[in-house]
């Protein structure tokens, strides 16, 4: 997850190293915030100092992100259409970063008894990498952009199915590291990919309540 963004004293004493081991024991057995496995293990990277995109004074008070309720209307199964005609193109970022993307194919679904169409994409460079070689890109748009959820619309990680058909989980929507941090560069959301239709699953907007 999270492969689409780029990155532009003395001797303690035994008392207190011990103290220190054991707070930080007492840390890694609290229970992590979030109602679903997808929340709990955002909110664990989003703390882990390796992982998290925030800045260090937001991480340091980040006690978990802000999500829309789990809801299962927004599971849905959508006939995956490839398209193997599609042309590599180079995707626009937030900086003057291009990579190229190739359009692998389209998703179409019904959501609240209305037709949409997705694009979903794949990054030419990453599937290079170990472990990558099956990964999608689904970034959308939708109508609680820029209120309760990021203005720059949300992303999705998937896996090329096997079959004709695809599982859309928009409760794993996540916002583009960039909501959090300047110093990143991110995927554009292609204007196709917008839905005229209010989201209201997955990740919110970072610092609203």
């Amino acid at each position: 997850m999270m492969k689409w963004f780029k990155k532009i004293s003395g001797r303690r004493s035994l008392m207190v190293l011990s103290l220190f081991m054991l707070v930080g024991c007492t840390q890694k057995k609290r229970p992590l915030h979030g109602e679903t496995e997808f929340q709990r293990q955002l909110n664990a990277d989003y703390k882990d100092a390796t992982k998290s995109p925030l800045k260090d004074k937001d991480r340091k008070e980040f006690t978990g992100l802000d999500f829309f309720k789990f809801d299962s209307t927004y599971v849905v199964t959508a006939q995956f259409k490839r398209t193997p005609e599609a042309q590599p193109f180079k995707m626009k970022t937030t900086t003057e970063r291009l990579p190229v993307y190739l359009k692998y194919g389209e998703l179409h679904f019904t959501l609240k008894g209305k037709e949409f169409r997705l694009n979903i994409y794949q990054n030419q460079e990453l599937m290079r990498e170990a472990g990558y070689e099956d990964y999608l890109f689904l970034p959308f748009l939708d109508e609680t952009n820029s209120f309760e959820s990021y203005g720059g619309g949300r992303y999705i990680d998937a896996r090329i199915p096997e079959g004709d058909t695809f599982v859309i989980d928009f409760n794993t929507a996540y916002n583009p590291y960039c909501a959090y941090n300047e110093k990143y560069s991110c995927p554009i959301v292609p204007r196709e990919n917008y839905l005229k239709i209010r989201v209201e699953a997955g990740v919110k907007a970072f610092g609203k309540h």
